[in-house]
C-alpha cells in the first residue's frame, strides 16, 4: 500500500475478483499507470450491467487470446510505485 497514491489506493475498495476492467483492456500489455486508471473507473462506476460486460469481454479474450503478454517480457514487470 505504500507504493500507491491516494487515487490508486481506491482500487482497494472492492474485493479482488478473477477479472477485472483492466485485464480486459490489455491485462500484461499495458502499463501499471494504465491498469489502476482502469482499476479506479471499476470502481467509480460499479453496476450489475458493467460486471456482465467485463465478464462477457474476458470470455471473449481467453477465447482469441489476446492480451497475454507485455511487449517487454513474457509477464507484466513488477510494481515499484510512482
Amino acid at each position: 500500500m505504500p507504493l500507491y497514491s491516494a487515487e490508486q489506493s481506491k482500487r482497494h475498495q472492492v474485493r479482488p475478483g478473477i477479472t477485472g476492467w483492466a485485464q480486459v483492456n490489455g491485462r500484461n500489455a499495458i502499463s501499471w499507470e494504465q491498469k489502476f486508471k482502469f482499476d479506479v473507473q471499476y470502481v467509480n462506476n460499479l453496476s450489475l450491467m458493467f460486471d456482465f460486460k467485463i465478464l462477457f469481454l474476458t470470455i471473449q479474450k481467453v477465447v482469441l487470446r489476446e492480451g497475454v503478454s507485455s511487449s517487454t517480457s513474457i509477464s507484466m514487470e513488477k510494481f515499484k510505485g510512482n
